[in-house]
């Protein structure tokens, strides 16, 4: 079972470290128990948002290992997974939970509806369900919001921008992970693509070969693009996602900073680092007695957008003087 092969670990440094002693507890109280689920692998990204959630809790004067201890799990955009771990949280009963990602915190909710849950990386936590309204959450999770639905118009704005022959774009998506199977997004896509006289293409992909073969089919179309709009399953999927855009010689814009820096031509989107660091100040408010359903739900405030000039320079584009003048960041 699940419960049995748990251990207490901290991620900070990305090293491993068995479990602690809890006579190591400060003042001679327990040590507050903490479970982190994230929707995602353990890789290097996952792990610098880990890195960033305990710099935060520590900053709020929490001694990880001692007076607090963190429950890592990664369910590899398993949804199976995710339903096993938050199950195993919910025996645990730690005294807080951290969830990544809307697919994790759909599976914490039907889980527990007691423990208090802070979430991170949710479009839509009114319509999931997760709470009440975004001043007033009114239950057991609060936390923070990563796009709103206007943000498939603004990718497709920019990408044009760069790329002004564009004509044909497909918006990939995982309907089984996405807000709304898609609807959530393609309202917004697919008015701007008429706006700038652009065929709207809407990809569903489930599986590497849906991937591979909806890129493969874009690639027949004249002067196209595409882009990848935020779940657990196309970021794990990431780099199949940019070696088909090179192939194909296909500009794309993705939804995180990682894509890029993988390779991919351009992203834009939420910096999820500063998501995490920013959620332990509210797990540690939990902590000291405040209830989530009294903590606003919070919009993020940090993007960037960031372009990878090696891959620009591949595909013959010229960055206009508008992108250059708002790119946070280059990569070369």
């Amino acid at each position: 079972m699940l419960l049995e092969r748990r251990s207490f670990i901290t991620l900070f440094g990305c090293a491993v470290i068995s479990r602690p002693n809890s006579a190591n507890a400060q003042d001679g109280t327990r040590p507050r128990i903490v479970g982190v689920l994230m929707g995602l692998s353990k890789d290097a990204e996952t792990l610098a948002r880990a890195k960033a959630f305990e710099q935060g809790l520590q900053k709020e004067g929490w001694s990880i290992g001692k007076d607090l201890l963190i429950e890592y799990r990664f369910a590899d955009g398993d949804f199976k997974r995710m339903q096993a771990y938050a199950r195993e949280f919910a025996k645990l009963k730690p005294d807080c939970i951290l969830g990544h990602s809307t697919p994790v915190v759909e599976a914490l909710m039907r889980a527990t509806r007691t423990i208090p849950i802070v979430f991170v990386s949710i479009t839509d936590p009114i319509a999931s369900k997760f709470v009440a309204s975004m001043a007033r959450p009114g239950g057991n999770a609060t936390g923070f919001t990563v796009l709103q639905r206007t943000i498939a118009g603004k990718y497709l704005t920019i990408l044009k921008e760069l790329v002004p022959p564009l004509a044909h774009v497909a918006m990939i998506y995982n309907p089984e992970s996405i807000p709304g199977g898609g609807s959530f997004y393609s309202k917004s896509f697919i008015n701007t693509a008429m706006e700038l006289k652009i065929e709207p293409i809407m990809v569903e992909v489930r599986s590497p070969a849906e991937i591979e073969n909806g890129v493969s089919q874009l690639a027949t179309k004249a002067d196209p693009g595409f882009m990848v709009m935020p779940d657990n399953f196309v970021s794990l999927h990431r780099d199949l996602f940019v070696s088909l855009a090179a192939r194909h010689r296909i500009p794309a814009i993705y939804p995180y900073r990682y894509f890029a820096e993988a390779g991919g031509l351009m992203s834009y989107g939420v910096d999820a680092i500063d998501l995490f660091r920013r959620a332990s100040e509210y797990l540690s408010r939990i902590l000291h007695g405040a209830s989530p359903a009294d903590l606003p739900v919070q919009a993020p405030t940090k993007f960037e957008l960031v372009i990878n000039l090696k891959t620009a320079k591949e595909l013959g584009l010229s960055i206009p003087s508008i992108l250059l003048a708002s790119t946070d960041a280059f990569i070369h």
